[in-house]
């Protein structure tokens, strides 16, 4: 599968941890760490979930598809 989220990047540059984040969420950690390695992806509300707790912009959290 390829790689669509920065979201394990993201958490290390908002020094926060998937146990943190799996715990704001109410979701298994494991599910946070499928995410993390990009095996699954979370749906994009999901997505925007995890941007507003990371006080982030969604876009930071997506690789993206155009170089320019």
């Amino acid at each position: 599968m390829a790689e669509l989220n920065r979201l394990k990047v993201v958490l290390v540059e908002k020094k926060k941890t998937a146990k943190w984040l799996a715990d704001k969420m109410g979701k298994d950690p494991a599910t946070i760490s499928k995410w993390c390695t990009n095996t699954s992806q979370p749906s994009i509300e999901t997505l925007a979930e995890v941007a507003k707790l990371l006080e982030a912009d969604i876009r930071e959290l997506l690789i993206p598809t155009n170089k320019e």
